[in-house]
Protein backbone atom coordinates (compact mmCIF):
# COMPACT_ATOMS: atom_id res chain seq x y z
CA UNK A 1 0.00 0.00 0.00
CA UNK A 2 2.83 2.36 0.85
CA UNK A 3 4.42 1.69 -2.54
CA UNK A 4 1.12 2.37 -4.32
CA UNK A 5 0.66 5.64 -2.47
CA UNK A 6 4.23 6.65 -3.31
CA UNK A 7 3.73 5.90 -7.00
CA UNK A 8 0.44 7.78 -6.98
CA UNK A 9 2.10 10.77 -5.42
CA UNK A 10 4.89 10.74 -8.02
CA UNK A 11 2.38 10.51 -10.88
CA UNK A 12 0.43 13.42 -9.41
CA UNK A 13 3.56 15.50 -9.05
CA UNK A 14 4.60 14.77 -12.63
CA UNK A 15 1.13 15.58 -13.99
CA UNK A 16 1.10 18.96 -12.26
CA UNK A 17 4.51 20.00 -13.59
CA UNK A 18 4.53 22.65 -16.34
CA UNK A 19 4.34 21.12 -19.80
CA UNK A 20 7.70 21.17 -21.55
CA UNK A 21 8.37 21.13 -25.28
CA UNK A 22 11.24 21.98 -27.59
CA UNK A 23 14.54 22.93 -25.94
CA UNK A 24 13.00 22.30 -22.53
CA UNK A 25 10.82 25.40 -22.81
CA UNK A 26 7.67 25.54 -20.73
CA UNK A 27 4.42 25.66 -22.65
CA UNK A 28 2.73 28.69 -21.10
CA UNK A 29 0.29 30.34 -23.48
CA UNK A 30 -2.25 27.80 -24.66
CA UNK A 31 -5.98 27.16 -24.25
CA UNK A 32 -7.03 24.60 -21.66
CA UNK A 33 -10.13 22.40 -21.62
CA UNK A 34 -12.95 24.08 -19.72
CA UNK A 35 -10.94 27.25 -19.24
CA UNK A 36 -12.92 30.44 -18.61
CA UNK A 37 -10.17 32.91 -17.78
CA UNK A 38 -7.31 34.54 -19.63
CA UNK A 39 -4.06 32.82 -20.49
CA UNK A 40 -1.16 33.87 -18.23
CA UNK A 41 -0.01 37.38 -19.12
CA UNK A 42 3.48 37.34 -20.63
CA UNK A 43 3.71 41.05 -21.51
CA UNK A 44 2.84 44.37 -19.93
CA UNK A 45 0.20 44.82 -22.64
CA UNK A 46 -1.57 41.63 -21.56
CA UNK A 47 -1.41 42.60 -17.88
CA UNK A 48 -2.97 45.96 -18.71
CA UNK A 49 -5.80 44.28 -20.63
CA UNK A 50 -6.43 41.87 -17.76
CA UNK A 51 -6.61 44.74 -15.28
CA UNK A 52 -8.99 46.65 -17.54
CA UNK A 53 -11.20 43.57 -17.89
CA UNK A 54 -11.31 43.11 -14.12
CA UNK A 55 -12.26 46.77 -13.65
CA UNK A 56 -15.08 46.53 -16.19
CA UNK A 57 -16.24 43.26 -14.62
CA UNK A 58 -16.52 44.94 -11.22
CA UNK A 59 -18.40 47.88 -12.70
CA UNK A 60 -20.92 45.79 -14.63
CA UNK A 61 -21.41 43.48 -11.64
CA UNK A 62 -22.29 46.46 -9.43
CA UNK A 63 -24.63 47.78 -12.14
CA UNK A 64 -26.37 44.40 -12.39
CA UNK A 65 -26.75 44.20 -8.61
CA UNK A 66 -28.21 47.73 -8.53
CA UNK A 67 -30.65 47.04 -11.36
CA UNK A 68 -31.80 43.71 -9.91
CA UNK A 69 -32.18 45.36 -6.50
CA UNK A 70 -34.30 48.19 -7.92
CA UNK A 71 -36.47 45.75 -9.86
CA UNK A 72 -36.95 43.65 -6.72
CA UNK A 73 -37.99 46.71 -4.72
CA UNK A 74 -40.47 47.74 -7.40
CA UNK A 75 -41.94 44.23 -7.60
CA UNK A 76 -42.36 43.92 -3.85
CA UNK A 77 -43.44 47.45 -3.03
CA UNK A 78 -45.46 48.54 -6.03
CA UNK A 79 -47.37 45.47 -7.09
CA UNK A 80 -51.19 45.63 -7.36
CA UNK A 81 -51.78 43.97 -4.02
CA UNK A 82 -49.55 46.21 -1.88
CA UNK A 83 -50.14 49.36 -3.90
CA UNK A 84 -53.67 49.24 -5.34
CA UNK A 85 -53.68 52.96 -6.17
CA UNK A 86 -50.68 53.78 -8.38
CA UNK A 87 -49.17 57.24 -8.58
CA UNK A 88 -50.16 59.42 -11.51
CA UNK A 89 -46.96 61.50 -11.98
CA UNK A 90 -44.91 60.96 -15.14
CA UNK A 91 -41.62 62.73 -14.41
CA UNK A 92 -39.06 62.93 -11.62
CA UNK A 93 -36.35 65.45 -12.42
CA UNK A 94 -33.81 64.35 -9.74
CA UNK A 95 -34.08 60.71 -10.82
CA UNK A 96 -33.70 61.64 -14.50
CA UNK A 97 -30.59 63.69 -13.67
CA UNK A 98 -29.10 60.75 -11.76
CA UNK A 99 -29.72 58.16 -14.48
CA UNK A 100 -28.27 60.56 -17.07
CA UNK A 101 -25.16 61.64 -15.17
CA UNK A 102 -24.53 58.18 -13.70
CA UNK A 103 -23.86 56.41 -17.02
CA UNK A 104 -21.81 59.38 -18.23
CA UNK A 105 -19.54 59.17 -15.19
CA UNK A 106 -19.24 55.41 -15.57
CA UNK A 107 -18.25 55.74 -19.24
CA UNK A 108 -15.72 58.45 -18.37
CA UNK A 109 -14.24 56.16 -15.72
CA UNK A 110 -13.97 53.23 -18.14
CA UNK A 111 -12.54 55.49 -20.84
CA UNK A 112 -9.89 56.92 -18.51
CA UNK A 113 -8.50 53.40 -18.09
CA UNK A 114 -9.20 51.91 -21.53
CA UNK A 115 -7.84 54.72 -23.73
CA UNK A 116 -4.32 54.60 -22.22
CA UNK A 117 -4.24 50.85 -22.88
CA UNK A 118 -5.35 51.43 -26.46
CA UNK A 119 -2.67 54.07 -26.97
CA UNK A 120 -0.01 51.72 -25.53
CA UNK A 121 -0.91 49.15 -28.14
CA UNK A 122 -1.14 51.58 -31.05
CA UNK A 123 1.98 53.63 -30.30
CA UNK A 124 4.63 51.36 -31.79
CA UNK A 125 8.05 51.77 -30.13
CA UNK A 126 11.36 51.29 -31.91
CA UNK A 127 11.84 47.56 -32.15
CA UNK A 128 14.90 45.50 -31.35
CA UNK A 129 13.60 42.91 -33.82
CA UNK A 130 11.27 43.47 -36.78
CA UNK A 131 9.35 40.56 -38.25
CA UNK A 132 6.98 40.76 -41.20
CA UNK A 133 4.12 38.28 -40.99
CA UNK A 134 1.89 37.51 -43.96
CA UNK A 135 -1.38 35.64 -43.66
CA UNK A 136 -2.12 33.14 -46.42
CA UNK A 137 -4.86 30.60 -46.99
CA UNK A 138 -4.12 28.82 -44.70
CA UNK A 139 -0.68 29.30 -43.20
CA UNK A 140 1.61 32.08 -42.01
CA UNK A 141 4.78 33.41 -43.62
CA UNK A 142 7.43 35.15 -41.54
CA UNK A 143 10.30 37.34 -42.66
CA UNK A 144 13.00 38.56 -40.28
CA UNK A 145 13.35 41.92 -41.97
CA UNK A 146 16.76 42.88 -40.59
CA UNK A 147 18.28 39.43 -41.01
CA UNK A 148 17.41 38.64 -44.63
CA UNK A 149 15.55 35.37 -44.33
CA UNK A 150 12.03 34.06 -43.94
CA UNK A 151 10.02 30.85 -43.71
CA UNK A 152 6.49 29.48 -43.84
CA UNK A 153 4.72 28.02 -40.81
CA UNK A 154 2.20 25.21 -41.20
CA UNK A 155 0.01 23.24 -38.83
CA UNK A 156 1.57 19.94 -37.76
CA UNK A 157 -0.79 17.31 -39.13
CA UNK A 158 -1.97 18.21 -42.60
CA UNK A 159 -4.84 15.72 -42.33
CA UNK A 160 -6.29 17.70 -39.40
CA UNK A 161 -7.10 14.41 -37.66
CA UNK A 162 -5.09 13.11 -34.69
CA UNK A 163 -3.85 9.85 -36.14
CA UNK A 164 -0.89 7.87 -34.75
CA UNK A 165 1.22 9.31 -37.57
CA UNK A 166 0.29 12.88 -36.64
CA UNK A 167 0.93 12.18 -32.97
CA UNK A 168 4.38 10.91 -33.91
CA UNK A 169 4.98 14.12 -35.89
CA UNK A 170 4.12 16.11 -32.77
CA UNK A 171 6.47 14.02 -30.65
CA UNK A 172 9.27 14.33 -33.20
CA UNK A 173 8.80 18.12 -33.10
CA UNK A 174 9.01 18.16 -29.30
CA UNK A 175 5.30 18.43 -28.53
CA UNK A 176 2.60 16.07 -27.31
CA UNK A 177 -0.94 15.19 -28.42
CA UNK A 178 -2.17 18.04 -26.19
CA UNK A 179 -0.69 20.53 -28.67
CA UNK A 180 -2.54 19.08 -31.66
CA UNK A 181 -4.06 21.91 -33.75
CA UNK A 182 -1.85 24.36 -31.82
CA UNK A 183 1.71 23.48 -32.81
CA UNK A 184 3.35 24.42 -36.09
CA UNK A 185 6.27 22.87 -37.94
CA UNK A 186 8.27 26.10 -37.60
CA UNK A 187 7.91 28.70 -34.88
CA UNK A 188 8.59 32.38 -34.52
CA UNK A 189 11.61 32.66 -32.22
CA UNK A 190 12.30 35.84 -30.26
CA UNK A 191 14.54 36.68 -27.29
CA UNK A 192 13.06 37.42 -23.90
CA UNK A 193 12.99 41.06 -22.81
CA UNK A 194 13.34 42.52 -26.31
CA UNK A 195 10.83 44.72 -28.14
CA UNK A 196 9.49 42.84 -31.15
CA UNK A 197 7.62 44.75 -33.86
CA UNK A 198 5.41 42.65 -36.13
CA UNK A 199 4.49 44.05 -39.54
CA UNK A 200 1.22 42.34 -40.44
CA UNK A 201 -0.35 41.96 -43.87
CA UNK A 202 -2.31 39.43 -45.93
CA UNK A 203 -1.73 37.91 -49.36
CA UNK A 204 -5.28 36.90 -50.29
CA UNK A 205 -8.08 37.58 -47.78
CA UNK A 206 -8.22 39.15 -44.33
CA UNK A 207 -6.56 37.12 -41.58
CA UNK A 208 -5.71 38.11 -38.01
CA UNK A 209 -2.48 37.45 -36.09
CA UNK A 210 -3.32 36.86 -32.45
CA UNK A 211 -1.39 35.63 -29.41
CA UNK A 212 -3.62 35.91 -26.30
CA UNK A 213 -0.80 35.63 -23.74
CA UNK A 214 0.88 38.66 -25.34
CA UNK A 215 -2.33 40.69 -25.46
CA UNK A 216 -1.93 41.36 -29.20
CA UNK A 217 -4.29 41.00 -32.15
CA UNK A 218 -3.96 42.64 -35.54
CA UNK A 219 -5.89 42.07 -38.76
CA UNK A 220 -3.78 41.08 -41.77
CA UNK A 221 -5.38 43.02 -44.62
CA UNK A 222 -4.16 42.53 -48.22
CA UNK A 223 -2.54 45.67 -49.56
CA UNK A 224 -2.02 47.17 -46.10
CA UNK A 225 0.86 46.92 -43.67
CA UNK A 226 -0.24 47.18 -40.04
CA UNK A 227 1.93 46.88 -36.96
CA UNK A 228 1.82 45.51 -33.44
CA UNK A 229 4.46 45.12 -30.78
CA UNK A 230 5.19 43.10 -27.68
CA UNK A 231 7.97 42.51 -25.18
CA UNK A 232 7.81 39.00 -23.75
CA UNK A 233 8.86 38.80 -20.11
CA UNK A 234 9.09 35.04 -19.68
CA UNK A 235 10.74 32.29 -21.66
CA UNK A 236 8.38 29.65 -22.97
CA UNK A 237 6.19 28.55 -25.86
CA UNK A 238 3.05 30.49 -26.66
CA UNK A 239 0.25 29.63 -29.06
CA UNK A 240 -2.13 31.78 -31.04
CA UNK A 241 -4.61 31.41 -33.85
CA UNK A 242 -5.92 33.22 -36.88
CA UNK A 243 -8.83 35.20 -35.47
CA UNK A 244 -10.54 36.42 -38.62
CA UNK A 245 -12.78 34.06 -40.59
CA UNK A 246 -10.74 33.46 -43.74
CA UNK A 247 -12.15 30.40 -45.44
CA UNK A 248 -12.66 26.68 -45.04
CA UNK A 249 -9.38 26.01 -43.19
CA UNK A 250 -9.55 29.05 -40.95
CA UNK A 251 -9.49 26.80 -37.87
CA UNK A 252 -6.16 25.32 -38.97
CA UNK A 253 -3.95 28.41 -38.95
CA UNK A 254 -2.19 28.21 -35.57
CA UNK A 255 0.64 30.46 -34.41
CA UNK A 256 3.62 29.25 -32.39
CA UNK A 257 6.01 31.68 -30.72
CA UNK A 258 9.09 30.55 -28.80
CA UNK A 259 10.55 33.05 -26.34
CA UNK A 260 14.13 32.10 -25.52
CA UNK A 261 17.21 33.56 -23.88
CA UNK A 262 19.42 35.92 -25.87
CA UNK A 263 22.11 33.24 -26.11
CA UNK A 264 19.64 30.66 -27.44
CA UNK A 265 18.24 33.22 -29.86
CA UNK A 266 21.67 34.07 -31.25
CA UNK A 267 22.36 30.37 -31.76
CA UNK A 268 18.99 29.82 -33.44
CA UNK A 269 19.49 32.90 -35.61
CA UNK A 270 22.79 31.62 -36.97
CA UNK A 271 21.21 28.27 -37.82
CA UNK A 272 18.12 29.89 -39.34
CA UNK A 273 20.21 32.09 -41.62
CA UNK A 274 22.05 29.05 -42.89
CA UNK A 275 18.88 26.96 -43.29
CA UNK A 276 16.54 29.53 -44.82
CA UNK A 277 18.90 31.95 -46.56
CA UNK A 278 21.95 29.81 -47.26
CA UNK A 279 24.15 32.15 -45.23
CA UNK A 280 26.97 30.23 -43.55
CA UNK A 281 27.53 30.98 -39.84
CA UNK A 282 31.02 32.35 -40.55
CA UNK A 283 29.86 34.48 -43.48
CA UNK A 284 31.21 38.02 -43.43
CA UNK A 285 30.75 40.90 -45.86
CA UNK A 286 34.10 41.88 -47.32
CA UNK A 287 35.13 45.45 -46.63
CA UNK A 288 36.89 47.59 -49.14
Amino acid sequence: MKTILTLTGLLTAVSTMPALAQDGLEIIGRPVPGGTGFQPAATSLARGLHSLDHLVLVIITLICILVVGLITVVILRYNRRTNPTPATFTHNTPVEIVWTLGPILILVLIGSFSLPELFRQQEIPEGDITIKVTGNQWFWSYEYVDEGFGFDSFLIGSGKVLTPEVEQELVDAGYSRDEFLLATDTAVVVPVGKIVVMQVTGSDVIHSWTVPAFGVKQDAVPGRLAQLWFEAEREGIYFGQCSELCGKDHAYMPITVKVVSQEAYDEWLAGAKEEYAGIAPDYRVASR
